[in-house]
């Protein structure tokens, strides 16, 4: 009999449905997701959890199918209990109970920040990494230090993808707009002025949103977006500049959906080149949310025998990178 565990991932914090399974050598077997596009604006989060519900069945059958494995084939159920949108969060947490009781096996509660973390050293085999992670919902510096991921800064209002998805919307681009920003901006030949907040470690994109937007009627869109992203991914640049000097991290991963920007991992690499440090980038299938992560994850957790009854398996949407115990990095 083969000792090999199967961990089954839920990820359900925002507009992705994600289902994916690894086993406990390392491996990510499947990743299989659906994607919630409003029909305009932002995410609409009851909205987004209908379509979480409506595509579940269908995601976790292609995963299994994917990964030619059956449910009883699974050592435990891993889900994304948070930070993240509460309808949404509810809506994988309840999918997990399901099948944890149908199969009678462990369930797991895996931090989706953490999860885009480790995902990220499996597949870069980077052991002590500074972090990091960029997103449409999280922007954050982080490293381990003492059993916990500590946080070396991070945004102080909203994140990089939501600014820079909000822009491409008000531009009328389709989704996903943050490739086609980059084209805009490849074309771009002069810089424009606009709010560069940098607040000790921590970044702010509020203001540049708001004046980004303000002049697009005035200013060339190429050289508008092409001078929005130079500002915001250099703010990440200096902060996580001067995380790396501080922390002597001997490389850098950078995970999260808006990690696949060529551009923003051209000013990271030239960060890590001053400093002699290794540059890694988490793959770009597993760079956006993903169930594979949370399976990953989980496995990890439950290594540590880290899992939750089902009567207390609660989300919690504000749940902070910095409050977990990673005792798996010990």
């Amino acid at each position: 009999m083969s000792s090999v565990q199967f961990i089954l991932g839920l990820e359900s914090t925002a507009h992705t449905f994600g289902c994916g399974i690894a086993s406990s050598d390392g491996r990510i077997l499947s990743n299989v997701k659906s994607e919630y596009v409003p029909a305009s604006g932002g995410i609409h989060p009851r909205e987004a959890s209908q379509h979480h519900s409506s595509r579940a069945a269908w995601t976790i059958a292609a995963a299994l199918n994917e990964a030619g494995l059956r449910l009883a084939d699974i050592s435990a159920i891993a889900f994304s209990a948070g930070p993240g949108l509460g309808p949404c969060l509810r809506t994988g947490a309840t999918v997990a109970r399901a099948l944890s009781l149908m199969r009678g096996c462990p369930l797991v509660p895996v931090n989706h920040c953490i999860a885009h973390i480790e995902v990220g050293r499996l597949a870069t085999r980077e052991e002590d990494p500074l972090v990091v992670y960029v997103s449409g919902g999280n922007t954050i510096i982080s490293a381990y230090a003492g059993g916990r991921y500590r946080i070396f800064g991070e945004t102080l209002d909203i994140a990089l993808g939501n600014c820079l998805d909000a822009f491409a919307r008000e531009l009328g681009l389709p989704h996903p707009g943050v490739p086609k920003l980059e084209s805009l901006a490849d074309e771009g030949s002069r810089f424009i002025p606009l709010p560069y907040v940098v607040k000790g470690q921590d970044v702010s994109y509020s203001g540049l949103l708001t004046m980004a937007t303000r002049m697009i009627r005035e200013c060339d869109t190429r050289d508008l977006c092409l001078s929005l992203l130079e500002v915001a991914y250099g703010m990440v640049a200096e902060v996580a500049e001067r995380a790396i000097a501080h922390t002597e991290k001997p490389s850098l991963l950078l995970t999260g959906g808006v990690a696949r920007s060529k551009r923003l991992q051209r000013a990271l690499m030239s960060v890590c080149n001053e400093h002699s440090a290794r540059f890694h980038v988490v793959p770009p299938d597993l760079a956006g949310d993903n169930g594979g992560m949370i399976a990953w994850t989980g496995y990890l957790a439950l290594r540590e025998g880290i899992t939750v009854p089902v009567e207390e398996s609660y989300i919690n949407p504000n749940w902070r990178l910095d409050e977990v115990e990673v005792p798996w990095r010990g």
